[in-house]
């Protein structure tokens, strides 16, 4: 008997490569992964899969509408999840134009795809940033209006959208998961938790936007990767959930926390990480706060998280501290333009 091929989408991703393996761990399904290998994609985060024979790995981008057709014919895939997507806020002020075209030409494309080839299942990983700034109102649940702030939000609630039509319109069995802040081994330096790491780690400064008083959801990598197994063999067709602790932290209180576990790993004063934190201009259309229930996810597929914030910093900066060289080589010539037209000019525009 044939073995069920599911397509992840961005498999070399920070969030697809965690799912990729926890996939080929926990199924015995084969796995075919389809990635663009743009900046923030890294072959080296699933060396320890390739031998594997369950796994495939395909370079191509999820807008070219050939390639992907061809896939679809050759793989035959049960399963479409899609992770594919430029996925950094502030690279979406600077530049929004390759969002618009990952995020929802590329989701255009495999939704075509996959309702010519019959796919039984389209999970499309989308974030909580779709519903914008919630300061000061409840936790936002599914069928709330979304209000997205910056470009990358808005082209996310884009794809979004097209995934309910194509359920409406053409009965594609789509399934759309809203995860909230994810982190853990492995995540490009572009983002805040590694980011204030690796300034740690090096003796720099952190620069923390505006008052730092920020409130963010922190969902552990793994955690969010069982959710979406959930979600994609026992979700409602049609569905949408939300994904998160259902706890919120402050950006400061977040990075108290890392200096905190980062002196006690290294043996280290936590005030010389503690005085390193550097007030910088916020970033234009900063939302204040997100918030989600997860009374959904929990109610009908009985998931909660496991790792706690606590737990979830310790593995994550103990995997840094063990894995500096891949830190440093991530943070390249590209990386090292990004963050001075950010924090150094303060949002000099190209």
């Amino acid at each position: 008997m044939e073995q069920r091929a599911v397509l992840v989408t961005g498999g070399c991703g920070f969030i697809g490569s965690h799912f990729v393996r926890y996939l080929l761990r926990e199924r015995s399904w084969r796995v075919v992964n389809l990635d663009k290998l743009t900046y923030a994609a890294d072959l080296a985060r699933l060396s320890d899969v390739t031998s594997d024979p369950r796994y495939q790995f395909v370079r191509g981008d999820v807008t070219d509408a050939e390639l992907v057709g061809e896939l679809f014919r050759r793989e035959r895939p049960w399963a479409v999840i899609n992770f594919a997507a430029e996925s950094h806020v502030d690279r979406s002020i600077l530049d929004p134009a390759p969002f618009l075209e990952t995020n929802v030409r590329g989701v255009y494309t495999l939704l075509e795809a996959a309702r010519r080839h019959q796919v039984e299942r389209f999970l499309q990983v989308s974030t909580d940033e779709v519903y914008g700034d919630v300061e000061g109102l409840p936790p936002r649940v599914e069928e709330d209006p979304l209000q997205p702030s910056s470009p990358y939000a808005a082209s996310k609630a884009s794809a979004d959208l097209l995934c309910l039509a194509y359920r409406r319109t053409y009965g594609l069995p789509t399934l759309i998961a809203r995860s909230s802040n994810n982190y853990g081994p492995y995540q490009h330096p572009e983002k805040l938790i590694p980011l204030a790491i690796r300034n740690l780690l090096k003796g720099d400064a952190v620069p923390v936007y505006g008052d730092g008083r920020q409130v963010r959801d922190w969902l552990f990598v793994e955690d969010n990767c069982r959710a979406l197994l959930e979600v994609l063999e026992r979700g409602r067709v049609g569905g949408v959930y939300n994904v998160a602790t259902g706890v919120r932290t402050s950006n400061l209180e977040l990075l108290r926390r890392i200096c905190m576990v980062l002196a006690e790993e290294l043996a280290a004063d936590p005030n010389s990480f503690l005085s390193r934190m550097e007030f910088v201009r916020d970033r234009p259309g900063h939302d204040r706060a997100y918030a989600v229930s997860v009374e959904r996810i929990r109610n009908e597929l009985g998931w909660r998280p496991s790792v706690d914030l606590q737990e979830g910093l310790r593995r994550t900066v103990r995997w840094f501290i063990g894995n500096r060289a891949w830190l440093e080589r991530t943070a390249d010539d590209s990386y090292r333009a990004y963050y001075e037209a950010v924090y150094v000019q303060q949002w000099g525009m190209p």
